[in-house]
């Protein structure tokens, strides 16, 4: 379900304040999701498509540039860095070739933007590759995605054959003698491709593990040559900028997190979906629009950016979803995966299916992730099978403290994350499973047909 209003005005949303939907939702990249073929080039057109792109060819490259950093555009992706900053480290007159790659292997429990962006609207996609291009002297960009989304895949190639049809993309796409290349690449299935420097690996043909930074990619990417690595909704966001101002970017969001983001709002909620709004606004001003959480339930614990990112309880209902102020409370803004769970839910099945992930997807490359996500799994499935034992709770910390910041690449850290927070918040639930010697919830009543099961046989 999408949600979508229209945007009037700009507004920073308060925390805690009561203002109506219209004023808390800012639907640009969504704004017609909802109508007939949104994904057409012809109904791209008619919201303005390609509009920024053709003022910001008639701009300058470093112009470009300087105009994405002043309107203070940061990562989509999960870090948070600021985009214009990132084009700004491609070397220029080095005789180079440059290259553009667009990570859209979205694959992290609970995160879900990218896969529906392209799905309903991959023209925005297009035309924000457009004018990234123009701006790092680019002649050939990349878009990685995950190849189970068929439809998706297929979606994607057919807005980018209309592109091409319609001059965007192509010979003299960026002006005369400026050509475009566009090359669709679908991956084989793998969380660690979402790394940006196992993406550039797997781009190449070879297994998809990190590479040791430096070089970094804008040095050494692609084919060795100078690379810009962006998330799908942070280029897609650059068009709306160009054609509508900085100024107006700005006006939403904080001073340091200005601007729209999409909201990604699952689990035990009355109305999940995407919800595109400034950033700074709260879970609960979300959950206030979108129904709150299920009928005759309440909130437990969630996660405000995927389940790499510490979790967070009720305590944190009304915390600033922008970077500084998740950062503040002490998780990640990540992705903007937020995943409520309500009170039916075991917090260490939960944290053990995660971790049981985070085990699979490690590349192997290094021995923390390596050896430390499998044995977290099996401290954990025994501590949910009631077997554990109270020092295991310390091991379980110090495996995960083993883990973060020492593994080759982010995913150890990401694996960590729920380890640490759920010890800090439901230490108390473990210790229930183990000196109960098993786990005290029931798993049918926390799937989202439990309390409709019970109405039939009522």
């Amino acid at each position: 379900m999408t949600v979508s209003t229209e945007y009037e005005g700009a507004s920073r949303p308060e925390a805690g304040g009561e203002s109506s939907p219209e004023k808390l939702l800012a639907p640009v990249l969504s704004a017609f999701w909802d109508q007939p073929e949104s994904w057409t080039l012809e109904t791209y057109r008619r919201h303005e498509g390609y509009e920024g792109a053709r003022k910001a060819l008639a701009m300058a490259p470093d112009d470009v540039i300087a105009y994405v950093k002043d309107a203070g555009l940061r990562g989509r992706g999960g870090a948070g860095f600021p985009t214009g900053m990132k084009w700004q480290f491609i070397p220029q007159g080095d005789g180079k070739p440059h290259y553009l790659v667009v990570n859209a292997d979205e694959s992290e429990p609970g995160t879900c933007k990218d896969i529906p962006l392209l799905f309903a609207n991959p023209h925005s996609l297009i035309e924000g590759i457009v004018i990234a291009c123009h701006a790092i002297r680019s002649s050939h960009a990349f878009i990685y995605l995950r190849g189970e989304t068929v439809p998706v895949l297929r979606r994607l190639h057919e807005a980018v054959r209309e592109a091409y049809a319609a001059g965007y993309l192509g010979k003299d796409a960026l002006g005369p003698g400026l050509d475009l290349e566009l090359t669709v690449h679908a991956g084989a299935g793998a969380y660690i491709c979402g790394e940006e420097t196992a993406l550039l690996d797997s781009l190449e043909g070879r297994r998809g593990q990190p590479r040791l930074r430096p070089p970094f990619p804008a040095v050494a990417g692609l084919y060795a040559c100078p690379t810009v690595v962006n998330n799908v909704e942070s280029i897609a966001s650059v068009p709306a900028i160009m054609n509508r101002g900085k100024e107006w970017f700005r006006s939403m969001g904080s001073e340091k997190s200005p601007g729209f983001t999409l909201y990604s709002l699952s689990g035990h909620v009355a109305n999940p979906g995407q919800y595109e709004a400034p950033l700074g606004i709260t879970l609960r001003q979300l959950l206030d629009m979108s129904g709150g959480m299920r009928p005759g339930h309440r909130l437990k614990f969630w996660t405000p950016g995927g389940s790499s990112t510490p979790m967070f309880t009720d305590e944190h209902l009304d915390v600033a979803l922008d970077y500084e102020g998740v950062g503040a409370a002490g998780s990640m803004l990540g992705t903007k995966a937020l995943q409520c769970f309500d009170e039916t839910t075991c917090v260490v099945r939960s944290v053990t299916r995660w971790t049981e992930f985070y085990a699979h997807e490690s590349c192997g490359k290094c021995t923390p992730c390596r050896e430390g996500t499998y044995w977290l799994v099996q401290l954990l499935r025994d501590i949910e099978a009631g077997k554990g034992r109270m020092t295991d709770l310390d091991k379980l910390n110090d495996i995960a403290d083993n883990i973060n910041g020492k593994s080759f690449c982010a995913l150890g850290d990401g694996a960590a994350s729920p380890i640490f927070s759920s010890l800090k918040y439901f230490r108390a639930e473990y210790e229930q499973h183990i000196t109960g010697k098993g786990c005290p919830f029931d798993p049918a009543k926390s799937t989202a047909w439990a309390d409709k099961h019970l109405e039939v046989n009522a």
